[in-house]
């Protein structure tokens, strides 16, 4: 089997239709159509559902999809060494990041990593933590942000401990003016995104006791500021998150420390890729300028 079956595989996975891997890949959807048929007959069995907005991968076709995936990433490991024995520093690095990730740290490191390396292609992929971890563990992306726990045997590297803040109206103040206690919340009503609430953001909320029908969700970090602004509810952010947000509302620390860690992941195979393993090095002295008192790695 040649590369170019699995790369169109890939592309079919992705698109979820031959027509539009075919325009990804700038062949014919009859060629398309004819390498999938042909790797199926070469595995000895189907790949994908067809029906009539496109085609979905079988339960065997999931199996197999992390594998080729390896192999892609195998062989542009090979092209990216080929290319910095020729001292031509090419490759591509597809990065899966978090909002606030994307919105803070990603724009000034990637503006000083094109500046280093012009010829190294860059592509983001926003998701969440979850989704983060699990396209790293499947290869689909390079490198990803993400919060720790991380379960997954993947290389994990954590970065800052994040600290967490309550945000509520301008109007409330907390009995001991400075800082939230379970006396605060009591009660209360907290807007959170839906997939914060299995990691850090459950922990505090947990510790206050606060009841999970008090409980209100939004799309995003800005969002949740909106509808505190207008009294809604309390929200619950990192500072990461609030370092580019805006609006009228108050910002207190608990009265104990709660913090998300934020770390790094990446499978085995695409740590040691050398595009990779630059932006793996430029990431960490962006972090060691930006956070010299709040390093864990």
């Amino acid at each position: 089997m040649s590369t170019f079956s699995y790369e169109i595989f890939h592309a079919v996975v992705e698109r979820k239709t031959f027509y539009q891997a075919a325009v990804a890949l700038n062949v014919t959807p009859s060629a398309v159509s004819h390498s999938i048929n042909q790797l199926e007959n070469e595995l000895g069995f189907p790949l994908f559902i067809r029906n009539r907005t496109g085609v979905e991968l079988t339960s065997d076709g999931k199996r197999i999809l992390p594998i080729v995936q390896e192999i892609l990433n195998t062989e542009e490991r090979l092209r990216q060494e080929a290319a910095n024995i020729n001292g031509l520093n090419a490759g591509s690095i597809r990065i899966g990041a978090f909002s606030s990730v994307c919105i803070s740290w990603l724009p000034p490191i990637i503006q000083k990593f094109k500046q280093q390396y012009p010829d190294i292609a860059i592509s983001i992929v926003q998701s969440d933590f979850n989704d983060i971890v699990n396209q790293a563990k499947i290869g689909t992306i390079d490198i990803g942000f993400s919060a720790l726990p991380i379960a997954d045997p993947l290389v994990v590297t954590p970065l800052i401990a994040d600290p967490i803040f309550c945000i509520t109206p301008q109007n409330f103040v907390p009995a001991h003016k400075s800082y939230i206690t379970a006396a605060d919340v009591a009660n209360q009503d907290f807007i959170l995104q839906q997939t914060d609430y299995d990691r850090d953001t459950k922990r505090a909320l947990d510790r206050y006791n606060v009841r999970p029908n008090s409980l209100r969700y939004s799309i995003d970090d800005q969002s949740i500021l909106a509808m505190v602004e207008s009294g809604l509810g309390m929200g619950i952010l990192p500072e990461l998150a609030l370092q580019k947000l805006s609006g009228n509302v108050n910002i207190y620390p608990f009265d104990q420390d709660f913090h998300r860690t934020v770390a790094l992941v990446a499978n085995k195979i695409q740590a040691v890729a050398p595009s990779t393993k630059k932006m793996l090095q430029a990431i960490k002295a962006y972090i060691d300028q930006r956070y010299p008192e709040n390093l864990l790695a």
